[in-house]
């Protein structure tokens, strides 16, 4: 395992260790929690955009079929 070194605002320290101490985990168990956690909103956001990149696009697709259809003739209806 690799090791980090960071530097925290006082503030931000008091709160890691406060949470950590509640939650009775040590101090980097948390801060790996908390990276992991802004890991997979990270991924669930890039996952999002691409599923709406990709939605968008079916429906421009869905758009040039729909007009293709209309210029169609009805066929004596």
């Amino acid at each position: 395992m690799s090791m980090v070194s960071v530097r925290l605002p006082d503030a931000l320290l008091e709160q890691v260790n406060a949470f950590s101490r509640e939650m009775d985990i040590p101090r980097a168990e948390y801060v790996r929690l908390a990276l992991e956690a802004m890991n997979r909103e990270m991924l669930e956001k890039r996952r999002r955009e691409r599923l709406k990149a990709l939605s968008l696009r079916v429906r421009e697709e869905s758009m040039k079929v729909n007009a293709e259809f209309d210029g169609l003739d009805d066929g004596g209806a």
